[in-house]
């Protein structure tokens, strides 16, 4: 593609050096340059791509585009926001996918896994060819990738969209993040249909503070063509939502006879007003209601949100994602209704470099919840695990259990289980690593659940 046809979309400053240039492809990582591309010298928390510019044209980029000019021998697109203009870019360079991919988003704090994965099953039936993003993986074509962000990159998130039409894909489900709305990834993304969760305290390390959060949300139903709107009204900030959005379908938790006649195999409360929230964009959009049956009853389950360890022990093992205060609190209440009159033992942790707000308040929710609460490490990062530990514990309203190995934590919650109990292992669900300041050790919730419960077996 021609660099002048790029350079329409990006509105630039100016334009040093030739415009007629050959673009082969699109990058902002100089390691990944390859002959003929175009980078995107975007300014970073850890590293200004301006300081790798020279490497992209080492390693064959035709031309840049910076927000500062550079003495480099190739033209040189400047802008006021390199990281706002690779979603024009690479929305023009792939030749606008979305305008043919039915696009079908979730945002909201928790539930934007679980909703996405009923939306895809729900396309799937309707006959949709649907492709998935998401925090636990992508599938493009029917084929499952791994994933490094729940929204990736502007220009890797328009190349996959592209890839999953030529592999003849037609529709995708699609977790939409805050922090890629704040940071354009998903601009000139055209939603067919966006759902809106729910909002709670998470990411204020990034947002700064709840209002902030909350316009990361609501910016992504404002935007031309507008989205259909499907908002949970049964939370706060999706009453305000609903409010500025009179066009919107709404629903509750109130709303549960809409799935009379279905047999929803995911178990907990929550996940009613996920399955409350896929029906209802699926109807929206068209989808025959004995598609949005099916689609509904063949999820069995998510990797890692409330999903059960089972190794043929009289108790129930659950891991779930939950690493932020309302999920936390959704899904030991859901444990509760599963123990009844038995005991709910909780193993939880908090990530490092992350919101230090919500962990007191964890604390406080895991003491009151559950029986037996364990506090142990979620990846610490460069953080101290005993500081974060501590800072969980002085939220208790009880007494609260420290056992900083998760491994040694896993299997001490399991030992204590009694017939009919229930073990909620939070915050890592399906994630496949332990991440430390240095380094980061393969870790699996599921799999050290696994592990505690044959060694509870060897000694019984």
């Amino acid at each position: 593609m021609d660099l002048e046809r790029l350079v329409a979309a990006l509105e630039p400053v100016e334009v040093l050096g030739r415009h007629s240039v050959e673009v082969s492809d699109l990058a902002y990582d100089a390691r990944a340059v390859d002959p003929g591309a175009l980078f995107f010298a975007v300014p970073g928390e850890r590293a200004d791509g301006h300081d790798f510019a020279a490497e992209a044209v080492e390693r064959g980029a035709v031309a840049v585009v910076v927000e500062r000019r550079l003495d480099l021998a190739v033209p040189q697109v400047v802008v006021r926001d390199a990281r706002g203009a690779m979603a024009p870019a690479a929305d023009v360079f792939f030749g606008q996918p979305t305008r043919e991919l039915e696009v079908v988003g979730v945002t909201g704090t928790s539930g934007k896994t679980t909703t996405s994965f009923l939306l895809f099953a729900i396309l799937a039936a309707g006959g949709r060819r649907p492709g998935l993003l998401g925090t636990v993986e992508a599938r493009v074509g029917g084929e499952r990738r791994g994933v490094v962000r729940t929204t990736p990159e502007a220009i890797d998130l328009q190349r996959v969209f592209r890839e999953m039409l030529d592999a003849g894909d037609r529709s995708c489900a699609m977790e939409a993040s805050s922090h890629a709305s704040v940071l354009h990834r998903l601009d000139h993304v055209r939603f067919a249909a966006l759902v809106f969760t729910n909002l709670s305290q998470d990411h204020l390390d990034f947002h700064g503070d709840m209002e902030s959060y909350f316009e990361a949300k609501r910016r992504l139903f404002l935007v031309e063509p507008r989205p259909i709107a499907v908002v949970n009204v049964g939370d706060e900030y999706g009453r305000r939502l609903a409010q500025e959005l009179p066009e919107a379908i709404t629903f509750s938790a109130g709303d549960a006879s809409a799935l009379e006649g279905i047999d929803l195999r995911l178990r907990g409360r929550f996940n009613l007003e996920n399955a409350l929230g896929a029906l209802y964009a699926a109807r929206a959009l068209g989808i025959a209601e004995e598609a949005i049956r099916r689609g509904l009853e063949s999820v069995r389950g998510v990797p890692g949100r409330f999903e059960s360890v089972d190794a043929g022990q009289p108790f129930d093992v659950i891991v779930d994602y939950a690493h932020k205060p309302d999920a936390l609190e959704k899904v030991l209440r859901a444990a509760r209704d599963l123990a009844g009159d038995k005991h709910v033992i909780c193993v939880v942790g908090a990530g490092g470099d992350r919101d230090r707000g919500k962990r007191a308040v964890m604390g406080r929710i895991a003491s009151k919840l559950a029986d037996v609460a364990i506090v142990t490490s979620d990846n610490p990062r460069s953080e101290d695990p005993e500081v974060i530990a501590a800072e969980i514990v002085s939220g208790a309203d009880s007494e609260i259990e420290l056992e900083l190995d998760r491994e040694a934590a896993i299997g001490r919650a399991v030992a204590l289980a009694q017939p009919g109990d229930v073990v909620l292992i939070a915050g890592k669900g399906a994630e496949q690593g332990q991440e430390f300041a240095d380094r980061t050790v393969p870790f699996d919730d599921r799999e050290a659940a696994k592990e505690a419960l044959l060694a509870l077996e060897a000694r019984t």
